[in-house]
């Protein structure tokens, strides 16, 4: 199986599009940064699949069971920052239209 190479991550409520492409590895799995630097989406045998900031807060999870698939599930995540939630799902680039 090939890991992704990039993804969007697409908000429920507005469609606002986050994209994230393959840099290096982390924990033995792909990781992956947001175009902007800001972001990563990566494993960890702690956190599982999460998306974190550069200080390593966690500020996403995908919703569900997901802690050892090889790399991030194209499922719905949520992520929290301060008093704010959003959902969004994770969409492989090549999937979209």
């Amino acid at each position: 199986m090939t890991a992704l190479t990039s993804f969007t991550f697409v908000r429920h409520i507005d469609g606002l599009r986050y994209y994230f492409e393959r840099a290096g590895e982390r924990n033995g799995r792909p990781a992956y940064s947001r175009m902007d630097g800001k972001v990563w989406c990566v494993w960890s045998s702690t956190d599982d699949w999460h998306c974190e900031v550069p200080d390593g807060l966690v500020t996403a999870h995908p919703l569900g069971n997901h802690a050892d698939e090889p790399e991030p599930p194209a499922t719905v995540w949520r992520s929290f920052k301060d008093d704010r939630s959003y959902l969004y799902d994770l969409r492989a680039l090549d999937s979209e239209a």
